[in-house]
């Protein structure tokens, strides 16, 4: 089963194309919701669909833990298990058990840690994470890597001969031709091990490449230096990836940058916090100055909690902890960014993207942002 990638225009580093999966095609660049249990918290897949939303990506530690992956693959698969028929991408768990800083232990071989539902121990090894994202079926998979303390040389260093190694054993365990296995490029924010590690991986010959490390505790500014270093050496004629990250403003400077596909938690979990995305940041709905506001969260979004309500009545909600308050949020926070990527899209068929992201960029900056 073949995975193709169009690049249709180009507009400085940007580009606007197409990738062709087994559950449909995806118009890129393109950000994709986080669904980390086979659910994106509050939305039903038909929502999703409504909100222009085409790629999922799920996580593979969290299924395999409950309700574990060899039950998903027994009913049909990860599409049919959470009624989703478009594109899923999984991550490899590589991220997840990294952050259990304190219940882990990394070898050459492999990762040993703890469930964090019940303490109980288990062990991901490259061969294992595949085996486990085939299970599940998604139709990108990722390989087993560390993700490393972005600022430690040597570590980073060390780290990245393992990552490596893993990802030629991942490459060697894949055994099903419906899904694309991408590398994922690391080395913190050193350009001489970041461009060793993209090299590396380039010699694999691989369906696509992701960049990860990033959004991990470095600054806007590394994180802009990091793609500007790797931009020229990624193989044009490849998807490029940017793992956990969705901030509009990092958006925006990733589509600059020809970064093809972004995901995060950032708009569902801020949702559930009370917070909305607005063109010039983003605005708590706690705070009292909106008790009595009539206005929409954005008066020129299309969404349905923008079309229908006001901000003082989802205030109430919030307050009142309602579960309707992290739908329309929710609702509100993705559609804003499914938005900005068809705006983001339409700049570089136009060849207008730098204007676009200029006009935005100092918008964002300049208006008020949000007490959290």
């Amino acid at each position: 089963m073949s995975f193709e990638f169009t690049i249709d225009v180009t507009d400085g580093r940007a580009r606007s194309g197409r990738l062709d999966t087994p559950h449909g095609a995806l118009e890129t660049p393109v950000f994709a919701p986080v669904g980390t249990q086979a659910t994106v918290k509050a939305m039903r897949p038909t929502d999703l669909r409504d909100l222009g939303a085409t790629l999922i990506l799920s996580n593979t530690y969290h299924l395999y833990l409950r309700p574990g992956d060899e039950l998903i693959h027994d009913l049909g698969g990860l599409h049919r298990f959470m009624g989703w028929d478009g594109p899923i991408l999984t991550d490899s768990g590589g991220f997840q058990v990294f952050s259990l800083s304190d219940t882990r232990r990394i070898d050459e071989d492999g990762v040993t840690f703890k469930s964090h539902l019940d303490g109980s121990s288990h062990r991901f090894t490259p061969e294992a994470s595949i085996r486990i994202q085939e299970n599940l079926g998604a139709d990108i998979i990722m390989m087993f890597d560390e993700c490393p303390p972005p600022n430690d040389y040597e570590y980073v260093k060390q780290s990245l001969a393992r990552t490596h190694a893993w990802a030629e054993r991942c490459l060697a365990a894949k055994t099903r031709p419906d899904q694309a296995l991408f590398g994922i490029v690391q080395g913190g924010v050193f350009r001489d091990l970041r461009e060793e590690s993209a090299r590396y991986l380039i010699d694999l010959a691989l369906p696509g490449y992701a960049i990860g490390g990033l959004a991990v505790g470095e600054t806007k500014a590394e994180m802009a230096q990091v793609l500007d270093w790797l931009e020229p050496i990624l193989p044009r004629e490849k998807p490029r990836y940017l793992m956990g990250v969705g901030a509009p403003e990092d958006l925006v400077n990733g589509v600059l940058r020809g970064i093809d596909i972004f995901d995060c938690v950032l708009p569902t979990r801020i949702a559930r916090n009370g917070a909305a995305l607005v063109p010039g940041g983003r605005i708590n709905l706690r705070n009292a100055q909106y008790t009595a506001d009539t206005t929409p969260i954005d008066p020129h979004c299309d969404c349905y909690a923008c079309a229908t309500f006001s901000r003082a009545y989802l205030r109430h909600l919030v307050l009142a902890n309602e579960i309707l308050a992290s739908i329309l949020l929710t609702t509100h926070n993705l559609r804003f960014l499914l938005r900005l990527m068809e705006d983001l899209r339409k700049a570089i068929r136009k060849g207008t993207l730098a204007e676009y992201a200029k006009r935005f960029l100092q918008n964002y900056e300049h208006q008020m942002t949000i007490d959290e």
